[in-house]
């Protein structure tokens, strides 16, 4: 099968398009024939060698995928070959197939397509569980997300609204990528190159502060949110773009009563992979209502992944970049 692959650590230019072995399944695994995949940050991160859980070269990148059952293993109770599915796979996206343990992997309603499907379980599951199962918004609470122009921020930003929230603010690099996260449904952008964030989000909550905050970002950024983190806010961390590691201080918390905490959907799909069971039911559902749109800033064929990395790595990109793999 084809695949893209990296054989050894560094940037864009790693990446091949070659013919590898097609993967074999377990009895309690998957085998499903990729329609698409999406390009993830922590893809980029795996082959800078940069992310602790990415493996060693010779490796295939990718975390998620759509498409098409074509085998299950003997002890697989719940899924059927033929069945359209979406999977968080064992084996790199990056590929003609992948295999899935049947608990990550979720029969994909008809209404969604592949691409869209693609591009969704990392960011929507994520966002998700970010802000129901983690910061455990309550409805009428404002909510700040940093880098909210990406496929995550963008996501986060609706799901915000689905769950209650009733003021949504995001921060942004630079103010091309404002428009996206308007789009999305924030009320307030702030492209925090220009704009000091800490002061925005104060005034435009008249000194109380965002009760929730997601940060992927974390360093300044991560440490400065506390200064606009209200009572019994929670700031959730879980990433750290930046390349930085933010500080913080326990006197900033008891007094206030306020939280920082942390999350990583590699982390939950490895060691208590039932957890995502329920965002993504709740996910799936509200993308077949209509309520959640994911955005695709753009496609490419998977040969081209190298450009695709390019342009996520850019930081000029908006939405999920996806690489189409099967028509």
């Amino acid at each position: 099968m084809k695949a893209i692959q990296i054989k050894e650590f560094g940037g864009a230019d790693v990446l091949n398009y070659v013919d590898v072995e097609k993967p074999v399944i377990s009895t309690k695994e998957v085998l499903i024939k990729v329609k698409a995949t999406s390009v993830n940050f922590a893809d980029i991160q795996t082959r800078n060698g940069l992310y602790h859980k990415g493996g060693k070269p010779p490796l295939i990148l990718g975390m998620d995928a759509s498409g098409i059952i074509e085998e299950v293993g003997s002890e697989v109770q719940t899924l059927k070959v033929g069945q359209r599915v979406i999977a968080l796979p064992k084996t790199g996206s990056y590929s003609e197939y992948v295999v899935a343990d049947e608990n990550l992997t979720y029969v994909l309603p008809e209404q969604i397509d592949f691409d869209t499907a693609a591009a969704a379980p990392l960011v929507s599951f994520t966002a998700y569980m970010l802000l129901a199962n983690v910061a455990r918004i309550v409805p009428g609470e404002v909510v700040l997300i940093h880098a909210a122009a990406g496929g995550i921020g963008t996501t986060a930003i609706q799901l915000a609204k689905i769950l209650g929230a009733k003021y949504v603010i995001g921060t942004v690099s630079n103010e091309k990528k404002m428009p996206a996260a308007l789009e999305a449904g924030a009320d307030h952008v702030i492209c925090y190159e220009k704009e000091d964030f800490v002061e925005i989000v104060n005034k435009v909550t008249q000194g109380k502060g965002a009760d929730v905050i997601l940060d992927s970002i974390s360093g300044n950024v991560g440490e400065r949110s506390l200064d606009c983190l209200a009572m019994y806010g929670r700031l959730v961390v879980f990433g750290n773009a930046s390349g930085e590691s933010a500080r913080f201080s326990a006197k900033d918390l008891h007094a206030s009563c306020r939280s920082v905490l942390g999350f990583s959907i590699g982390t939950t799909k490895n060691n208590r992979p039932e957890l995502i069971r329920d965002a993504a039911d709740r996910v799936l559902q509200y993308i077949e209502e209509g309520q959640l749109n994911i955005k695709i800033g753009k496609r490419f064929p998977l040969e081209d992944a190298l450009e695709a990395h390019q342009l996520v790595e850019s930081r000029k990109s908006t939405g999920k970049v996806v690489l189409e793999v099967l028509k």
